[in-house]
This record gives structure tokens, sequence and C-alpha cells, in this order.
């Protein structure tokens, strides 16, 4: 070890404060991916939000800001220009396709995006279309293993967004033997142990989908209960004392 301690056993520093102590934590699971290092920084984990009071209160590396909508500009730029991570930002290839999806390319880049993604229905053609216009990352949803990989990067793709549920861990890893070079981003799943599985299986990051904030305020407002009611039987037996 040449005298060097390895990671897992370096004592690190948590530095928080009271208002901000508060926030969306990644799986500690997703440290184990490699990253992938775009434009000098290193990405191992995307929150998949669009959600901005979470995205402003998360640790993730990055957002995958892609919804189940037509992309329009003016949510680009509302996630881009209030998120203090990278943002990896959808433009369609479902619903949306063609010559829109390209220009939505062209403005997200301009709005200050760091990737933009394309669903699994995109042709080859529209991704050679967006590789001529922007000088960002492409990143490719991926569903299964019998897409055509090849005909992907070779239309422009840089980085493969694997989605195939609970089979996402079993195609990342057919994936990476065919090709142990191509950056893989994958869902991590329901689970710590599935997303251990994804990493095992060769993906560099993990996207992780957080608690929905009426989830979280539940949480928050259980929390308050029963800090009152703690107080106020506190308080009588005070009195009665």
């Amino acid at each position: 070890m040449n005298g060097k301690k390895k990671l897992s056993e370096k004592k690190i520093p948590h530095i928080a404060t009271k208002l901000r102590d508060h926030i969306v934590t990644v799986p500690h699971e997703i440290l184990a991916a490699s990253g992938i290092v775009i434009m000098g920084r290193r990405i191992k984990s995307l929150i998949f939000s669009t959600d901005i009071a979470i995205i402003r209160n998360c640790n993730a590396d990055a957002v995958l800001a892609v919804y189940p909508f037509t992309p329009q500009q003016i949510i680009a730029d509302a996630i881009v220009s209030t998120s203090s991570m990278p943002v990896f930002c959808g433009v369609g290839g479902g619903t949306t396709t063609g010559a829109r999806v390209v220009m939505l390319a062209k403005d997200a880049e301009a709005l200050g995006a760091t990737a933009v993604v394309v669903n699994a229905p995109t042709s080859n053609t529209v991704i050679q279309h967006i590789r001529n216009v922007v000088d960002i990352p492409i990143v490719v949803t991926v569903l299964d293993e019998n897409t055509d990989i090849e005909a992907r990067l070779a239309a422009g793709a840089g980085i493969l967004n694997i989605s195939a549920a609970a089979r996402t861990p079993e195609v990342v890893r057919i994936i990476r033997e065919k090709y142990p070079d191509v950056p893989i981003i994958a869902t991590g799943g329901p689970t710590r142990e599935s997303i251990t599985r994804t990493v095992q299986a060769g993906a560099n990051a993990i996207s992780f989908t957080p608690p929905t904030a009426a989830d979280l305020f539940s949480g928050l407002m259980t929390r308050y209960r029963n800090e009152h009611e703690t107080r106020t039987r506190e308080s009588r037996e005070s009195e009665e004392n």
C-alpha cells in the first residue's frame, strides 16, 4: 500500500449546518462505481428528478432531467439555471421526434446543459443531426441487449443510458463484455443490492430516483408531531412535579 490508506479507510470530515443538514443523499453503494469524467468533472451519481427543490437539496453529482412530456426550453432553462450541478437534459426521441429533437438539443446546450439525453426510439439519423450541431455528449437510452450499439455509437452516441427494469444488471453485463470502454449510465433499481449488482456488472454511473417531496414532507411532519408530543408530555410532567 506504500504507506497510503485505502479511500474506505481514510477519515473523511463531514460538515453540515443546522438549516442545510436535511438533504436527499444518494445510496452509498453508488460510490463504488468508477464514474464518468465529463469536462474534468467525475460523475458517479445522477438524481433522476425535475423537482427543483430536491435538486437544490441533494448530494448527487449530476441531474438526469428527463420527464414524460414533450421537452420545453423553459423547463430546461429553469432546471439548468437553478441547479448547482451538471444537468443531463432530456430532449425527446419518443413522442417528440425529428427536427424538433435536434432544435431542443441545440437549445439545451445553449442554456448550459452538460449533456443531452434521447429516448430509445430515436433514430440514428436524428442522433447524427444532433451530433452535427452540439458539442456536448449525447446520451442514448438502451432498453435491452438487442439494441444495435455499434450503430448508435457510429451515429454519435457518447454515453449509453441502460434502463432495462429488473434486467438492468444483466443487460449492462452483456453490453460491457462487448464494449469494454463505452461509458454506461444505468438505473440502480429499488434496493441497495440492485445498485451493487449494476455497478459490479460494469455501470460507470448510476441514476437514482429520490423520494417525492410529499414523501419527504410526510417524514418531516411525523418528526415534528413526535417532538411536539414529547415537549407536551415533558411540560405536563414538570407542572405536576
